[in-house]
C-alpha cells in the first residue's frame, strides 16, 4: 500500500528587522503556505495578514524578561507541530542565526531527524545602522565590522565578550541586545582601552515607524540612555562611522518621521493608506473598525446584476459596491458584453479606477465625490426622466440620491452590493498599541468608521486628532462629537495623504 502520511517540515524563517519591505520573498512564501506560524515578539505582526485563514498562528513571546513560553518549549512545540505532518514557519525577528537562537532550534530539529529549511532575513545589525544614516563600513574609517550581543546566556559564569580584543581591533562594533546592560559594557569598553569620545549610537525600533536613534560617546550614552528613557529592542553601534548620521540620516528626516497614526479601514483597504502613510515616515497603527460582508440578501442582488443590461445607466458609489457588482457579474456571465447598453457613472477616482480595470468605460464622474454632485451632472446632460438606473451600493447608506434621483423622473432601483459590520477582532494586538502608546491622530475614511470606531468604547489618547476624508464623513464625526483637524479637500485617500501631510508642517516631498 502507498504511503499516505503526510510528512511534515519544519522552516526557520528571518522576519526581517521590522519594515515590511525588508522581507524576503522567499519568507512571504512561507508564511503564505504555512499551516502553522510560530512568532517572536520583534516580528511585525502586520505580515501575518499573509498567512491562510486557516493557518494556526502562536505567539512565542521572547521579550526580554517575559518570555510567553521558553526555548524548550518552543523547541518541543515545533517538533510536535511537524510531526503532525504540517508545515510549520518559526518567525524570528531579523536573521534566525544572527543572536536569535535559530540554530538552537536547528539542533532540536536536527536530533530528532524531523526535516528543516532556514531562510535567512536581513539582521537590524546592519538594517538599523543603515535606517540610522551609518553605513558599518566605509573606505574612508574602518576596514571591518564586528557583531556582538549584550544579552548572553545567563548561566555563564562568565561573560565571553573579550573587550580586551574588541579595543584592540577597532573599526565598527555592533551590538544586539545590550540596552539595559549600556552601562556596564560601555564601563568595560573604557576599561579596556576604548576611547572616551568614541561616537556612539543606538537605534531603537529599527526600520520600523517607531524608529528613535540616540547618539552619544561612550562616556555619555549610558547617562543619556537612562535620562532619554530608551529602552530595547534597540541596536547600538560604536565607531567614527556614527558622525557620518550627520550628513546621511535619511529615513527620520521623512515629513510624518515620529508621528503615529491610526488607520481605521477595514484591512482590505487599509493598505493603500498605511503605505502611502508610511512613505512619509508616519508610524501607522492599523486599527480596522469595519469589515466588509455580503448583503442580506445576495439573491435580491444577484438577480439585479442578472438584468444589468436592462438598464440604461449603472452607478457605482465606491470600490466595495463595484468589487461586489463584477464578482456577481462573472458568475453569472463569462462575456463583459452582456452588459448590455448600460453606461457607468462613477463616483471619486478610486471607483472609477475599480470599473476601468474590469476593462469597463466610465461615461460620467463627477469632479466632487459625494452622491449630490453626480445629481448635478445628470442636471447638466439633460436629466434623467424614465431612464432606468441600477444603484449598487452598500446597506444603510445615504437615501438621498435615490430620492434625487426620483424626483428628477428616473426609475432606479437599488441593488444593495455589500454590508459593513463592526469590526470585533484584534488579531495583532492594535488595541493594545493605542492603549499604551497613543497617537497624534486618528483617520476617518467613511462614516462607518467613525461610528465603529467610537461604539469599540475605547479611551481616547490625550491629544489625538481627527483627519477625515471629507464633509460627509466630516459632519458625522461631528454629530458625535468629535472636532475635525484635517479635512481632505480631494475626498480620496491621495488628497487623505496630503491634507495630513500639510497638517504636520507642509515639508517637501521628493
Amino acid at each position: 500500500m502507498a504511503e499516505t502520511t503526510k510528512k511534515g517540515k519544519c522552516f526557520l524563517v528571518g522576519a526581517g528587522p521590522g519594515d515590511l519591505g525588508l522581507v524576503t520573498l522567499r519568507a512571504k512564501e512561507c508564511i503564505e503556505q504555512a499551516e502553522v506560524i510560530v512568532y517572536d515578539y520583534l516580528c511585525n505582526p502586520e505580515m501575518l495578514r499573509w498567512a491562510q485563514e486557516s493557518a494556526e498562528l502562536i505567539f512565542a513571546g521572547k521579550k526580554a524578561g517575559a518570555h510567553t513560553l521558553t526555548q524548550d518549549e518552543i523547541n518541543a512545540l515545533l517538533l510536535e507541530k511537524t510531526r503532525e505532518g504540517k508545515q510549520v514557519v518559526r518567525l524570528k525577528g531579523g536573521d534566525p542565526f544572527v543572536f536569535g537562537r535559530g540554530g538552537e532550534e536547528a539542533e532540536a530539529l536536527a536530533a530528532a531527524k524531523v526535516p528543516f529549511i532556514v531562510v535567512p532575513g536581513i539582521t537590524s545589525a546592519i538594517a538599523g545602522p543603515a535606517y540610522a544614516g551609518i553605513p558599518v563600513t566605509h573606505r574612508g574609517q574602518n576596514s571591518h565590522v564586528i557583531f556582538f550581543t549584550g544579552h548572553e546566556d545567563p548561566e555563564k559564569s562568565a561573560s565571553s565578550i573579550d573587550f580586551a580584543a574588541l579595543a584592540k581591533l577597532g573599526g565598527t562594533q555592533v551590538m544586539l541586545m545590550g540596552v539595559e546592560r549600556i552601562e556596564a559594557i560601555t564601563r568595560e569598553m573604557r576599561a579596556n582601552g576604548m576611547r572616551e569620545d568614541l561616537p556612539v549610537a543606538l537605534i531603537r525600533w529599527a526600520t520600523t515607524g517607531r524608529q528613535e536613534t540616540l547618539v552619544g560617546n561612550l562616556s555619555n550614552i549610558a547617562q543619556r540612555v537612562t535620562e532619554q528613557e530608551f529602552t530595547a529592542p534597540a541596536v547600538a553601534v560604536f565607531g567614527d562611522v556614527v558622525a557620518m548620521r550627520q550628513e546621511l540620516n535619511w529615513f527620520e528626516d521623512r515629513p510624518l518621521s515620529g508621528k503615529r497614526i491610526v488607520v481605521t479601514r477595514t484591512r482590505a483597504q487599509a493598505g493603500v493608506l498605511s503605505e502611502q502613510l508610511r512613505t512619509l515616515g508616519a508610524d501607522v497603527i492599523e486599527l480596522p473598525t469595519i469589515r466588509i460582508e455580503p448583503p442580506s440578501d445576495l439573491r435580491a442582488f444577484a438577480e439585479l446584476v442578472q438584468d444589468a443590461h436592462g438598464y440604461d445607466w449603472i452607478i457605482f458609489t465606491s470600490p466595495n459596491g463595484v468589487t461586489a457588482f463584477f464578482d456577481l457579474f462573472y458568475k453569472l456571465y463569462d462575456d463583459a458584453r452582456e452588459i448590455g447598453p448600460a453606461r457607468i457613472a462613477a463616483i471619486g477616482p478610486a471607483t472609477a479606477q475599480r470599473v476601468r480595470e474590469f476593462r469597463l468605460h466610465v461615461d460620467l464622474q463627477p469632479e466632487e465625490f459625494v452622491a449630490e454632485s453626480i445629481v448635478r451632472e445628470f442636471r447638466k446632460e439633460g436629466g434623467v426622466e424614465n431612464l432606468r438606473i441600477l444603484l449598487a451600493r452598500a446597506e444603510q447608506a445615504r437615501d438621498l440620491l435615490p430620492k434625487e434621483l426620483t424626483a428628477l423622473g428616473a426609475i432606479v432601483d437599488e441593488g444593495f452590493a455589500y454590508r459593513t459590520v463592526p469590526e470585533t477582532r484584534d488579531d495583532f494586538g492594535a488595541r493594545r498599541r493605542l492603549l499604551e502608546e497613543g497617537a497624534d491622530l486618528i483617520t476617518f475614511t467613511s462614516s462607518s468608521t467613525v461610528e465603529n470606531f467610537l461604539a469599540l468604547g475605547l479611551p481616547w489618547p490625550i491629544n489625538m486628532k481627527v483627519a477625515s476624508i471629507g464633509p460627509i464623513t466630516s459632519k458625522t464625526a461631528r454629530e458625535r462629537g468629535l472636532e475635525i483637524a484635517v479635512e481632505a479637500r480631494r475626498h480620496d485617500i491621495p488628497g487623505l495623504v496630503e491634507a495630513i501631510r500639510k497638517f504636520f508642517g507642509n515639508k517637501a516631498v521628493e
